[in-house]
């Protein structure tokens, strides 16, 4: 029996339940603060594995202890005494295979904190508790208070997010970063849309090259909403212009200089990272294939076997007669990487990840609705009964990712892939 993953357990239904119990006499700010903290819980007991993972931890861990030493030379080996393959980012030299802003990130916690667990997940941990804030902010400014409050408790347990921010599974960190800054992004593109302020048009394009220099081109999916909640706003297409294009210049001004570097200065693995980038759209890289509607199959094992019914019902009532702009918006945040991604020939669960908000939104737009009109709809045991699954099944397969009931093995520490090995007495990295 784990008795930490228990007492951890209870602690974050205990901060939840407070939680809840602001809410509902309208004590807002009280209640989210309770919420984020309750999620912050569950991320910190999850990240505190005494040990890398296999699949990609430590090979972002080494090279972001590397990079506290050399933050402009991103690499796996140090100092390759054997011959080594760029091609092969499991053993080559230079280490391209990602972009370097979770990296630097990690290697400035290193700085901070020394070289061990902790330093390596404290970023993702706080961004990811930051997320449940802006998921709510998100939800509130488009919809209303219950919707941002829903979703955002939805943000606050989900398993997938808290696995990644422990970096439990493949692409841990990185994808964290992508998400928050996406999730970032799509915030200042509300708060510019209804005010109109140059300030929030600079931080969305801010954010939007900080998500680019994360995890790449995926991160343009803003762009699209940006233009939707601006014009929702009556924007004149004057305006809309010539603030798109300033929005671009300054994504760019984040994200090329490193591109332009990296070419220069490692022109034979930039070259081959971008292609291998490129790939992943008309290839099939490491094995990570799927037929076509992977993704839709994937969506209700990450999000609930249920999703489907509040994913139709919201694109019924966002197309039923005139189209509501807000809640088209909200729904290319997920179409447009479903699609992309389900015709790129590479797939990986994790890629869908950045529409995890859109997707807690609409689903606690359709709880909302049942919610309200639950004494009209027919016949009420379903009602009932949705108005339970729909954040009970979430909590079920959060439950079974920060596996509280189980004891946490020390084991893990030795050698993967003959790349590094981490000793947590000592705090530091042997390669």
């Amino acid at each position: 029996m784990n008795i930490i993953g228990i007492a951890t357990l209870i602690l974050a239904i205990v901060t939840f339940a407070l939680s809840f119990r602001y809410f509902r006499i309208k004590k807002t700010n009280i209640a989210l603060l309770f919420l984020v903290l309750g999620g912050l819980i569950l991320r910190i007991y999850t990240a505190s594995d005494p040990y890398l993972h296999e699949w990609d931890e430590r090979y972002h861990a080494l090279v972001a202890k590397n990079m506290t030493e050399q933050p402009l030379k991103p690499t796996l080996y140090s100092d390759p005494i054997l011959d080594y393959d760029y091609k092969d980012w499991t053993r080559n030299h230079i280490w391209l295979h990602k972009q370097p802003l979770p990296l630097w990130a990690i290697a400035g916690s290193m700085g901070l904190f020394g070289i061990n667990e902790f330093a390596l997940r404290f970023p993702s941990i706080l961004l990811s508790t930051i997320a449940i804030w802006l998921t709510f902010l998100i939800g509130y400014m488009l919809f209303n208070r219950r919707t941002g409050y829903i979703a955002a408790f939805l943000f606050a347990i989900h398993g997938l997010i808290i696995e990644l921010t422990a970096g439990r599974v493949t692409t841990d960190h990185i994808d964290v970063f992508f998400l928050f800054f996406i999730t970032l992004a799509v915030y200042f593109a509300i708060r510019f849309s209804k005010s109109k302020k140059e300030l929030y048009n600079i931080l969305c394009g801010l954010s939007i090259g900080a998500a680019i220099l994360s995890k790449w081109m995926a991160a343009l999916v803003v762009i699209p909403i940006w233009i939707i909640l601006a014009y929702n706003n009556r924007f004149t297409i004057k305006q809309l212009s010539l603030h798109l294009i300033k929005l671009l210049f300054i994504a760019t001004l984040i994200f090329l200089p490193w591109q332009i570097y990296i070419h220069q200065a490692f022109p034979a693995e930039a070259a081959w990272e971008s292609g291998y980038n490129l790939l992943h759209l008309t290839g099939t890289v490491e094995d990570h294939s799927g037929e076509i509607l992977y993704y839709v199959d994937k969506i209700r094992i990450i999000f609930g076997e249920i999703i489907y019914l509040p994913l139709l019902w919201f694109m019924w009532v966002t197309f039923r007669g005139k189209i509501h702009l807000k809640r088209l918006a909200l729904l290319l945040w997920l179409l447009i990487p479903l699609i992309v991604f389900s015709l790129a020939h590479t797939k990986m669960q994790n890629y869908i990840i950045i529409s995890a908000p859109a997707i807690f939104i609409i689903t606690a737009i359709f709880w909302n609705y049942l919610y309200v009109y639950r004494n009209k709809l027919k016949p009420k045991w379903i009602i009932v009964i949705l108005l339970i699954l729909l954040p009970g099944l979430p909590v079920r397969y959060s439950l079974e990712r920060i596996k509280p009931f189980q004891k946490k093995i020390k084991a893990g520490m030795g050698r993967t892939c003959q790349i590094t090995k981490f000793q947590t007495r000592q705090n530091y990295f042997v390669k």
